[in-house]
C-alpha cells in the first residue's frame, strides 16, 4: 500500500510504472550526458512513474552538463534528484532541472562557478552565460534565481547565508530553509517511500560496460594520454622510418582516441578524415620529399586542426565558444609540451641504460672501452724471420716456426728476404728486411 506523500516532494502526473533509479557519479563529461539520454529514454519507454536520480560528483564539463541540463528539463517522466552527498559546480545546475531536489543530511549544493582547465575563474562571458544557465533552470522549476546565480557570482550576497565576497555553496539544512531542496532524507529509499511509492517496483539502471569505457577512454585526462600516445609514437617514428614499435603506438593512441568519441557522437567523420589525410602528408614529406615544405607544414596543420576539433565536440553550424576553444586548446598544448618533455627525455637519459644498449648497435666501440677486432701477440715484437711470399704490400712469412700474415711497413718485399717484426696491433703484423 502506498504511503502519503510528503506535501513538498508531490508531483503530478504520476504513472504507474516502476521507479527508475539512474546514478550520476563521478565527472560530469558529454559520454555521462549520452548515458542520461539513454536511461530517460528507457525509463520513458518502461512507462516508468519517476525516474530518481542519485548524485555525487563535484561537477565537470559545463557543456555536457547543460546538456543533461535540456535533457531533464524535458523529460516527460517526472524527475527526482536525491544529493549524496556532494553536486558541486555542474552538479548544482543539473540538480536544479529536475522537478524536485532532495538531500541527505551532511550534503552540499552549490560553488558554480565556470573555470578553465587551469582551475582559474573563465571569462566573464562565461561566467555570465553561466549565470543565465543558473537562473533560467532555477525559475523554470520555481526556485528562488537569486540563490541561484550567487553559486555561480561571489559579488551577490544572501542575507543570512553568504556575505559578498563568497561563493554560495548551501548545506543540507541552509538548502530545505530556502527552499532549494525539497526534503532533507538519509537514503535513495526514504525518497521513494515519502513520494508515495514504495509498493512500485524499483529498476537500479547503469551504463553499460561499453559506455563505462567509452566514458573512461572519452575523460579529459586520459584524451590527453592518448593525444600524447599518438603525436609522442608518430614523431618517433618519423625519426626512425619503418614499421616498428612507436608507429603501433602511434596507432594505437589514435583509435583509442577517435574510435569513442565517434561512437558517442562528439567527433565527426570528416575530422577523423582530416587527421589521417594530414599524417599521410606527414609521411609523404618523410619518405617521398625528405625536408620540411608544403606537405610536411600543410600535414602539421591538420593534425592539430583535427584533434582541436575533436575536443572541442560538435557545435553544428555555430561557432564554437570562447570557452570551448580555451579548454580544447589547454588540452592540446598540454599534450604538446608532454611529448617535448618525453622526448627530450627519452634523447637523454634512455641510450644510456644498459637495457636500451642491448637494442641498438653503439655508436662508437674503442679499444679504451676494451673493444679490439683480435688479441695482440706481443711475442712477435723484435723477432725476424724469411718472407715465404713476397709482400704487396701483404704476404705470409715464417716466424718462430710458424707461418703468419704480415704486411710491410714501407717498400715492397721479394720471397725469401729476411724481415724483422716492428709493430704488432691486433692481427696486423708489420714487418721490415733486415739489412744485410
Amino acid at each position: 500500500m502506498a504511503q502519503d506523500v510528503s506535501p513538498r516532494l508531490a508531483i503530478e502526473n504520476v504513472g504507474d510504472g516502476p521507479v527508475y533509479r539512474v546514478p550520476i557519479e563521478g565527472m560530469i563529461d558529454k559520454a555521462l550526458a549520452k548515458y542520461i539520454d539513454r536511461a530517460l529514454a528507457d525509463a520513458e519507454e518502461a512507462g516508468a512513474s519517476v525516474v530518481l536520480f542519485e548524485m555525487d560528483t563535484f561537477g565537470g564539463l559545463v557543456e555536457a552538463a547543460d546538456l543533461i541540463r535540456i535533457s531533464i528539463l524535458d523529460a516527460p517522466v517526472p524527475t527526482v534528484v536525491f544529493i549524496n552527498k556532494n553536486a558541486a559546480s555542474a552538479g548544482a545546475l543539473i540538480s536544479y532541472a529536475a522537478d524536485r531536489i532532495v538531500i541527505a543530511p551532511g550534503g552540499s549544493i552549490g560553488a558554480a562557478t565556470a573555470v578553465d582547465a587551469a582551475g582559474q575563474y573563465a571569462s566573464e562571458k562565461v561566467q555570465s552565460y553561466m549565470r543565465s544557465l543558473m537562473r533560467a533552470t532555477a525559475e523554470a522549476n520555481g526556485r528562488d534565481p537569486r540563490i541561484a546565480e550567487a553559486m555561480v557570482d561571489e559579488t551577490l550576497a544572501v542575507p543570512g547565508v553568504s556575505e559578498e565576497g563568497q561563493l554560495l555553496s548551501l548545506s543540507a539544512n541552509e538548502a530545505l530553509r530556502l527552499g532549494v531542496a525539497d526534503a532533507v532524507l538519509s537514503s535513495a529509499d526514504e525518497v521513494v517511500a515519502n513520494l508515495g511509492l514504495a509498493d512500485r517496483a524499483q529498476f537500479a539502471h547503469y551504463a553499460s560496460g561499453v559506455e563505462r569505457l567509452l566514458r573512461f577512454l572519452g575523460s579529459p585526462i586520459v584524451a590527453s594520454i592518448l593525444m600524447l600516445m599518438m603525436m609522442g609514437g608518430l614523431y618517433f617514428e618519423l625519426q626512425t622510418p619503418g614499421v616498428g614499435f612507436p608507429g603501433l603506438m602511434s596507432f594505437m593512441g589514435a583509435a583509442l582516441f577517435f574510435a569513442p568519441h565517434y561512437m558517442l557522437g562528439l567527433v565527426e567523420s570528416w575530422e577523423i578524415v582530416v587527421f589521417l589525410v594530414g599524417v599521410l602528408l606527414l609521411l609523404a614529406e618523410v619518405f617521398v620529399t625528405p625536408g620540411f615544405g608544403v606537405a610536411g607544414i600543410t600535414g602539421l596543420i591538420m593534425v592539430l586542426a583535427s584533434l582541436m576539433a575533436a575536443l572541442i565536440g560538435n557545435v553544428g553550424l555555430a561557432f564554437p565558444s570562447g570557452g570551448q576553444i580555451s579548454q580544447a586548446a589547454a588540452t592540446l598544448a598540454a599534450a604538446l609540451v608532454l611529448m617535448v618533455v618525453l622526448a627530450v627525455s627519452l634523447g637523454r637519459f634512455l641510450p644510456r641504460s644498459q637495457r636500451f644498449g642491448r637494442l641498438i648497435l653503439s655508436p662508437e666501440l674503442s679499444s679504451s672501452e676494451g673493444y679490439t677486432s683480435a688479441e695482440t701477440d706481443t711475442s712477435l715484437l723484435g723477432q725476424t724471420g724469411k718472407t715465404l711470399t713476397g709482400l704487396r704490400p701483404s704476404g705470409a712469412a715464417e716466424l718462430d716456426g710458424r707461418r703468419v700474415d704480415v704486411i710491410a711497413q714501407s717498400t715492397f718485399i721479394d720471397a725469401g728476404t729476411t724481415i724483422e717484426v716492428v709493430d704488432v696491433r691486433g692481427s696486423r703484423v708489420e714487418v721490415r728486411p733486415v739489412a744485410s
